[in-house]
């Protein structure tokens, strides 16, 4: 369906429908996500079951491997507009996150070590995000960038879909052990490194202007301050992957080795939605998407808080990142200009990433002082207000 949209230049605009650079970053993407979801799908019980840490410890290295990003996305925005070397500066990202892989090899059983082996992975994600999507955004015409960003989130969740999948086999084949996930991981990573080498294109360079120049010229526009208030408000009643597939697993006393299925659920239902959501954003507006997005993950919450808490999580919960990840980058991009692209974007990324990294650890210290029922009720409360509040925080058209 959409390789037929690939046709358009790679330099062009996308010929009205999803431009070659999108399908070549979604493939990329794929491939990454493959290795990404597979570290990602076992990890929680790794550390909580199999290291024995405490939900706050879990917590704790669950916002360093989260908000490590809020560190180097601004950095890794500003070097791909300064020099003008997007595709280079996503591609020294995707290195880093590759060889993370084999640190969590040599880091065994160690907190410390693995929060730095974590911390290596989320800076190759901080470092590529804002450039790839810059590309993303730069191949696009604005009325359809929720398109574009909805087809390489698609692309991107087919590959968090299969991740689980492959973890599930490895587990099976090795018995149980993780090593075998991370090698595995580490190849599929590698794989990515090397298809965005061959298939994706840079964009031309344009004029290059000093870092404290753009720096100030961002924080000037009030509609970037605007979405910045919403992304920090939100992000820090945004409850992890982690803790709601914890939840779930003692939920249904789920075994380990179906653990990885929970992240499947929430991969499925991003999958089939990420295109739809993107198209219909385009139609009526970024923001009544974005936040229609977040009140589907507080009716996950409300389900997950009672007994018959089943799939339907899981549904919203993939319904809320189809309506909220790329939608809110397709919101982003049009108020900045071509030579601010990466950094205004990785600006975003950078506030939501650091707010989402001490929810990590606010909702990992309630668990443990209230446990996870009482946890989950306060930051449901939190969320619904902060909806609210972003209804009317939110930028109106024009700024």
């Amino acid at each position: 369906m959409y390789l037929a949209s690939t046709r358009s230049p790679v330099s062009g605009r996308g010929g009205g429908q999803v431009a070659r650079t999108v399908f070549a970053l979604g493939l990329v993407s794929l491939i990454t996500d493959v290795s990404s979801e597979m570290v990602s799908s076992v990890l929680p019980l790794y550390l909580v079951l199999g290291l024995g840490l405490s939900p706050w410890q879990f917590g704790f290295l669950d916002g360093v491997y989260s908000g490590v990003t809020a560190l180097v996305r601004v950095l890794g925005g500003h070097l791909a507009d300064r020099f003008g070397r997007l595709k280079l500066v996503a591609g020294v990202g995707y290195a880093l996150s590759a060889v993370s892989k084999l640190g969590l090899l040599a880091a065994g059983a160690s907190p410390v070590a693995l929060g730095a082996v974590l911390a290596v992975d989320r800076t190759g994600k901080g470092v590529r995000t804002a450039p790839r999507d810059a590309l993303i955004s730069l191949s696009s015409k604005p009325e359809s960038l929720g398109r574009a960003f909805g087809v390489h989130r698609a692309m991107d969740t087919a590959g968090a879909l299969l991740g689980p999948l492959v973890a599930m086999g490895v587990l099976w084949v090795a018995v149980g052990r993780y090593d075998a996930v991370f090698v595995v991981s580490f190849c599929f990573a590698a794989l990515g490194v090397l298809a965005l080498v061959v298939t994706v294109r840079d964009h031309e360079p344009g004029q290059a202007r000093p870092a404290p120049r753009v720096l100030l010229s961002l924080l000037r526009h009030k509609g970037l301050r605007r979405i910045c208030a919403c992304a920090a408000l939100l992000g820090l009643v945004t409850i992890s992957d982690s803790f709601l597939y914890l939840l779930l697993q003692r939920r249904w006393e789920l075994a380990a080795t179906y653990f990885p299925l929970l992240a499947m659920g929430t991969s499925v239902s991003y999958l089939l939605l990420a295109v739809p959501l993107g198209r219909l954003a385009d139609r009526i507006g970024r923001w009544p998407v974005f936040l229609g997005g977040h009140l589907a993950l507080l009716a996950a919450l409300l389900l997950a808080l009672g007994p018959w808490a089943g799939w339907p999580v899981l549904l919203l919960h993939g319904a809320f990142y189809a309506a909220s990840d790329g939608v809110l980058m397709a919101a982003t991009s049009p108020l900045l200009p071509e030579s601010q692209r990466a950094s205004g974007m990785a600006v975003v990324q950078t506030v939501q990433a650091a707010a989402r990294s001490a929810s990590s650890v606010l909702f990992g210290a309630a668990w443990t002082v209230w446990g996870p029922e009482v946890a989950l009720a306060v930051i449901a409360v939190a969320l619904a207000a902060a909806v609210g509040v972003t209804a009317v925080l939110r930028p109106v058209r024009g700024q």
